[in-house]
């Protein structure tokens, strides 16, 4: 079972559309990663080339570019789709591409329609990544915009921003070559928008930035204190990037504003990336691990590819080809051999990032085996299951509970559980004794698939040891409902002496110190019967009591005639009632068993009279060596046959009389009619 659970937990597919958006993303990232590394690898390649200066120090942006393409993978890894995962992405891919695209014209590549399609790709980017450079703030808390009009806003930004973006159109000499673009129409043009607009840049940035500081500190209004304080950790970074971003564009030329300037891109990204992640817990499917396990894949092979290229650049030089041949040769040769090897690493290391032992179901399950093996005394086990599915599960909230008669008890508990949870029930022989509940993950509504797999394999495996534990429970249960009517009883009995029969006793005293002072027969007379009469009143109120401790016709008459008697009570000109018993009269027996026959016997009739409509009733007692069988059957209106008789409160009080005494009480539905069935032991468990 625990083997087919989590066979199920590993093949379970993700939707059709959310894995696509996954493996879009995915795709996406893949495509900025080989960017990346083909731009390094060809800077490295080229150290000490005329032009390679600037596409070297343009490297730095690729710490932020590949810093908000890794954002937005684990956004999507989570919730596929998510509007600030795309945002990201792209923000990354327009930083990454056109820069990687134009390292080669700064150093080799003159062809003017090459460098004119290098021109516009550039501009494209910046157009892209501007806009979403100041709107970023606006996807918080929640990853979305606050409303679709939103984009209409972040339009008007980027048509603010596209005489600016376009800045390398209109330039006579570019990447070191003379641009084919600057002489159109097109070019003059966006010049004198840039022109124009070139005074009130610094007025609209700041405008910008505070809108969109103002507009999700005004979302985070009734949202919980984890998320508005990650809100806040989020626009601090921002503030911080947005500063150094200002100090970049009028002083690019300076190292140390440039390099703030990337060093604040690459933490405000990843912050941005961690807030959103950690506010919506960790939750991946298999499509979510297929796509990091090959973008963790494709980064390990980029890495090598520059290292590669690091080696060979000093290698593949004139008279040292066949040398710099056989080592490409020997490499190539020791990636492919590493491959597998390497994704199955790749998936280890996702697996214990993201999901801990969900990863390894069986792991869990011996983990429990091993630490109940380890627990001496029995009633630890509950703990020790909690315990274990909060720490390998990273659960915040376990609970476990067991049936008894008295309904559910706790047993164990670890951790917190904001709200109901979700329950998974322990079976044994088919029946249930026992809930474990747990608390999703803070940011989840509801448990992984793979949790619940899991969780019910766990289930399985604790029900035989919470199985005796319930027994213990039961007594435990029983007890305290003993104990518990056994003093509401005595209270019951302390309050009717004390309000009725103490009262009437002390009247009875007054009465009869007055009768004692009176002279006259004839008072004397009347004082007496008064006295009767309170005696009489009296001894009807010490019968009511005594009625309560045990039915009266028991007392007076014994088992056998009071269940005659009850017979003739119930019949009438509707209904006959004949009482059987086998031997007659019955013999001695406990009073717990008496009165429980008694009782049993007496509802059941009343059940008949009220609600059967039936024409004749038996009662049936037969007294065997080592129990009492109580059968009543009726002619009447009872539930279909097969059906179950809906538990009333008096059905209820006569399964509860027949198991305090170690028996059992059963309601059948006959073909007409319907069939008491109680069974009690002459030597009852408790009496």
């Amino acid at each position: 079972m625990a083997a087919e659970s989590a066979r199920r937990a590993r093949r379970r597919p993700r939707s059709g559309p959310a894995e696509r958006q996954l493996a879009l993303a995915g795709l996406c990232a893949a495509v900025c990663l080989v960017a990346g590394g083909l731009w390094v690898g060809y800077v490295v390649s080229h150290l000490g080339a005329p032009g390679i200066t600037v596409p070297a120090h343009h490297l730095a942006v690729l710490g932020s570019g590949l810093a908000a393409v890794a954002g937005g993978v684990l956004l999507h890894a989570h919730r596929p789709g998510v509007q600030l995962g795309w945002v990201l992405l792209v923000y990354g891919a327009a930083q990454i591409i056109p820069l990687a695209a134009q390292t080669p014209v700064w150093v080799e590549v003159g062809d003017p329609g090459v460098v004119g399609a290098v021109v516009v790709l550039v501009s494209a980017g910046y157009a892209v990544s501007g806009p979403l450079w100041h709107a970023f703030p606006l996807w918080l808390p929640y990853g979305t915009l606050p409303s679709r009009r939103w984009w209409y806003a972040i339009g008007a930004v980027a048509v603010w921003i596209l005489p600016q973006a376009c800045y390398y159109v209109y330039q006579p000499t570019v990447f070191g070559r003379p641009n084919p673009l600057a002489g159109s129409t097109v070019a003059s043009r966006l010049r004198t928008f840039d022109d124009r607009l070139h005074a009130t840049q610094l007025i609209v940035f700041a405008v910008l930035t505070v809108l969109v500081i103002l507009v999700p500190l005004a979302r985070t209004r009734g949202v919980s204190r984890r998320r508005r304080q990650n809100v806040l950790i989020g626009l601090g970074v921002y503030l911080l990037w947005d500063f150094a971003e200002l100090g970049y564009y009028f002083d690019g030329q300076s190292t140390a504003a440039f390099i703030a300037f990337t060093f604040a891109s690459a933490l405000w990204t990843l912050t941005l990336a961690a807030v959103v992640v950690r506010d919506g817990s960790w939750r991946l499917d298999l499509a979510a691990r297929r796509v990091l396990v090959g973008l963790l894949v494709a980064t390990g092979l980029v890495v090598v590819f520059v290292l590669v290229a690091c080696v060979l650049s000093t290698m593949l030089m004139p008279g040292r080809r066949g040398a710099g041949t056989l080592l490409l040769i020997a490499v190539v040769f020791l990636l492919a051999a590493g491959l597998p090897r390497g994704v199955q690493w790749a998936s280890g290391v996702v697996d214990r990032w993201y999901y801990g032992s969900r990863a390894q179901p069986y792991q869990v399950l011996r983990s429990l085996a091993g630490r109940v093996s380890q627990t001496v005394d029995p009633q630890e086990v509950p703990a020790v299951l909690c315990a274990t599915v909060s720490d390998e599960l990273r659960l915040p909230g376990v609970a476990l509970t067991v049936s008894t008669r008295g309904g559910e008890r706790p047993l164990a508990a670890v951790g917190e559980r904001s709200g109901s949870g979700e329950g998974f029930a322990l079976v044994h022989r088919g029946a249930e004794i026992g809930r474990l509940t747990v608390a999703p993950r803070p940011g989840q509504l509801t448990l992984d698939e793979s949790d619940r797999d899991i969780l019910r394999s766990l289930a399985d495996q604790a029900a035989p040891a919470v199985a005796s534990l319930r027994l213990t429970e039961d007594l435990r249960a029983s007890r305290e409902q003993i104990v518990a009517a056994r003093e509401e009883e005595r209270r019951q009995l302390r309050r009717d002496i004390h309000d009725g029969l103490g009262p009437m006793l002390a009247g009875l005293r007054l009465r009869l110190q007055g009768a004692a002072a009176v002279d006259d027969p004839a008072q004397f007379s009347g004082a007496l019967e008064r006295v009767a009469d309170d005696l009489a009143s009296a001894v009807r109120e010490v019968r009511r009591i005594t009625d309560r401790l045990g039915p009266t016709a028991l007392g007076d008459y014994g088992l056998s005639r009071a269940l005659d008697r009850l017979a003739e009570t119930f019949s009438g000109a509707d209904l006959t009632v004949t009482a059987r018993l086998q031997p007659d009269p019955l013999p001695d027996l406990p009073a717990a068993v008496e009165v429980a026959v008694y009782r049993i016997t007496a509802e059941a009739l009343n059940n008949v009279l009220r609600h059967a409509r039936a024409r004749s009733a038996t009662v049936c007692v037969r007294v065997e060596a080592e129990q009492l069988e109580l059968l009543v059957e009726d002619d009447g209106q009872g539930p279909g046959p097969g059906d179950p008789a809906r538990p009333g409160v008096g059905l209820r009080s006569m399964s509860e009389r027949a198991a305090e005494i170690g028996g059992s009480c059963t309601v059948d539905a006959l073909g007409r009619g319907t069939r008491v069935h109680a069974v009690l032991p002459r030597r009852p468990a408790c009496g």
